[in-house]
Order: C-alpha cells, then structure tokens, then sequence
C-alpha cells in the first residue's frame, strides 16, 4: 500500500467513493482489492466520538439518520497510516427527520432493515477496509456528477467533500454480502497519539444490491415513481 505522509502533525486519509484526475469520474466503483498490511502502532476506534452520516432522495423527499459505528483500527507506523478497518451496526440505523415511535418512521426504518434494502436479517454489518491512500494533488478536482433535476436533486459531490482535502482514500466497502471498492477524497490529522478524519461522498446504492426503486428502471421520471439511487455519506471517526 502507498503509506500516507504526515506533514508536522497533520496527515490525511480514511473511509467511502471519488476519482481524481483530469478526465477521471469522481465518483469511483470498482471490484474489491487487496487489503492494506497493518503495521506500526495500532489505534483503536473512537465509537462515542465517531460518527456516520445518510441521506437518501426521492423526489418527493429526503430521509437521513447515522448508521452507528461498532469497532474499528487505525494502524499508524511513524508518520504513516498503513491500514484501517471499520465495522458498522445496519440493526441500528437511526432515521432522524421522523419522528421515533411514529407509524412513517416504523415503516421506512422496517423498509430498510427488509431484503428490498440492506437484507439486514442475512447481514447485519457493514464493514469497509482500507487498501490504498495516495495524495491530493492541488490539480485535482471533486466533480459533481450529474442527476436528473427535481426538488429533492441529491447533494453534489463538491459540496460533500471536505473543504480542503489532502488524501484520496479506497478502500472495500462491504454491505448486504456484496463487496465493492471506494476511492473519495478525505481530510485526517493526527497529533498526541489520535487520529481524526472527515469525508463526505456519494455512493450508489445498486452497486451492493439495494436495488428497489432503482431509477434506472423508470419508465416515466416525471412522475416521480423512484427513489434515488444516489446515497449520500459523511463521516468524522476518531481513534486513541
């Protein structure tokens, strides 16, 4: 793995789905890749302090909540990060613009707990695993991507990114038994023995089987009859 510099005590890197480069797609999907090798010193993850973040479109509306982080590691080998490897809880996906209890939040949270979703009953974590980090050159770009236009158009990725990125990350994202690897930018510092990183990006949902509502398949958009396949995520993860 190309290990990550630090400069002083600053340094980048982290989590999920970005390209760089001058004609390269931002957002970048592709099959899962070796793992990074752990050495150096090990960190262990933050779970009170760390934090990911959803949102999912239709064009009728939006839903966002977290989805809690369980356990995770950091390896820092000098001024390097060699490896990472996270655990995430789908069972307790939180929905934060419903109200809990309420028959809508009960009813989208059971939605995507069932197999048209996550198949949270056959696969109840998600993981993503470091394999790659490499600098954010002052010539590269975050590119929106384009999407079809209607009241509740997802966020761009230019406005999830960090403000000042420094590293590109990949790593295997895995959900509902399906593994796919991620490249987005992240910003990370690391001082007094912690580690901080930020990230925000899109994936699409299709990509791991959450397939219902796939706009792709819409006959007629301006009716309105799909959900988004674009899922926005942002993360702030700590480790000591």
């Amino acid at each position: 793995m190309k290990t990550l510099k630090l400069s002083g005590f600053l340094l980048a890197a982290a989590l999920l789905t970005f390209s760089c480069g001058q004609n390269n797609k931002t957002v970048e999907t592709s099959e899962a890749q070796e793992e990074a090798q752990s050495s150096g010193e090990t960190l262990q993850l933050d779970t009170n302090s760390s934090t990911v973040n959803w949102r999912g479109y239709k064009p009728t509306g939006q839903h966002h909540g977290i989805i809690p982080v369980t356990g995770g590691e950091i390896s820092v080998d000098g001024d390097a990060i060699t490896s990472g490897e996270f655990t995430f809880d789908i069972t307790k996906l939180e929905i934060h613009d419903l109200e809990e209890g309420s028959e809508n939040h009960g009813k989208l949270w059971n939605h995507l707990q069932s197999d048209d979703f996550f198949d949270a009953a056959n696969h109840p974590q998600a993981t993503f695993v470091i394999t790659e980090v490499s600098p954010y050159s002052s010539g590269d770009t975050v590119e929106d991507q384009e999407q079809f236009e209607t009241e509740n158009t997802p966020k761009g990725e230019s406005e999830l990114a960090p403000a000042s990125p420094t590293h590109w990350v990949s790593g295997n994202l895995t959900m509902r038994g399906t593994t796919k690897n991620i490249k987005f930018p992240a910003s990370v510092s690391i001082a007094d023995g912690s580690v901080s990183a930020q990230a925000g990006f899109n994936i699409d949902r299709t990509e791991w089987g959450l397939a219902y509502g796939d706009e792709a398949t819409a006959v007629d958009k301006t009716k309105d009859k799909f959900i988004y396949n674009t899922v926005s995520v942002s993360f702030d993860i700590k480790a000591n």
